[in-house]
């Protein structure tokens, strides 16, 4: 895998996109529609640019955070949270007159969510000439990380950076109905990290019924010019491919929280392991552990977070 050769360890990882306030809603029985279902509700800080720049500043990573929040509360918790964990957020745009994203998940009693809402016109603020602005930080960044919460002008201006500095681009298509906003750049993109749905989506063929099918479907994305596609399927594990490999990692049997953020957390970790010079498929497993470490806990992004538990959990 080339790209991963032509990594500059010594740069920041730029990561552009969500900050989000999540609201989460755990059932303590099975719901019933039409009426108040009895249960917890608490909040956490999220955001799927925002999550992936918090789990790369616990592993040590050097991590730059593009996004906007409001003037609000809620955006002060986010960027205070984020720049605690190591994340610097002194470019994160703040915008006085809107709201600070937000994600509403309702989860049913064995934390699965069963639907959600998401709230992220804020992220309109992240213009093509914002990401111009700063593009300093795009030509000193090792790598760039991008979640499809991003208009298509901000996507272009984005692609047309990373293509003018020669920075290699992982991709989080985020949801079923943005993913297709990627479509015109995977031949630009060194990692891809869908969802079965969200590869359906951007493969537009034929529905992904199991392994053998999520292997098949890594490769074409891989075919169309991705370096490394990773096809998560929840507790079906992960299939991953490159132009030399391919593979299936089975999940980790542990009893899952909360299902919130264990994407997030895979991209993450699979990024830390090649900008060590892990192998791919050893970078991939160690992406599966930081899933795991985080389907553990209420919190988005697991607070304990480190090469060490990654490895832990590996052999638990």
């Amino acid at each position: 895998m080339q790209s991963a050769e032509m990594l500059d360890r010594d740069g920041h990882v730029l990561v552009v996109g969500a900050a989000a306030l999540d609201i989460k809603g755990y059932a303590a029985g099975p719901l019933q529609s039409g009426t108040s279902n009895q249960g917890r509700i608490r909040t956490s800080v999220g955001g799927v640019g925002r999550n992936i720049a918090e789990n790369l500043a616990r592993l040590g990573v050097s991590t730059v955070l593009l996004s906007a929040v409001g003037d609000d509360e809620a955006g002060r918790r986010l960027i205070n949270q984020a720049a605690q964990s190591g994340v610097d957020t002194s470019h994160v745009l703040i915008a006085p007159d809107a709201r600070t994203g937000a994600y509403l998940a309702v989860l049913d009693e064995r934390g699965l969510p069963v639907l959600s809402i998401d709230d992220m016109a804020i992220l309109q603020q992240l213009t093509p000439r914002y990401l111009y602005d700063h593009r300093r930080l795009f030509r000193d960044a090792s790598l760039v990380v991008v979640d499809a919460n991003l208009t298509p002008a901000a996507l272009k201006t984005l692609f047309r950076l990373t293509e003018q500095y020669q920075r290699p681009v992982c991709a989080d298509p985020t949801a079923v109905g943005l993913a297709p906003r990627l479509h015109p750049y995977l031949d630009r993109l060194f990692i891809l990290t869908p969802n079965v749905t969200e590869a359906e989506a951007l493969l537009q063929d034929r529905p992904i019924q199991g392994r053998d099918d999520a292997i098949a479907a890594a490769q074409r994305l891989v075919a169309m010019g991705v370096d490394l596609a990773i096809i998560t399927m929840a507790e079906r594990g992960l299939c991953y491919a490159t132009s030399d490999e391919s593979g299936h990692i089975p999940a980790l049997d542990i009893e899952v929280v909360d299902f919130t953020g264990a994407g997030d957390a895979l991209t993450a970790a699979v990024i830390f392991g090649l900008m060590e010079g892990f192998p791919v498929g050893e970078a991939v497993r160690l992406g599966v552990s930081a899933a795991a470490l985080t389907l553990q806990c209420r919190e988005t992004v697991y607070p304990e977070l480190s090469l060490e538990k990654l490895y832990d959990q590996l052999v638990i």
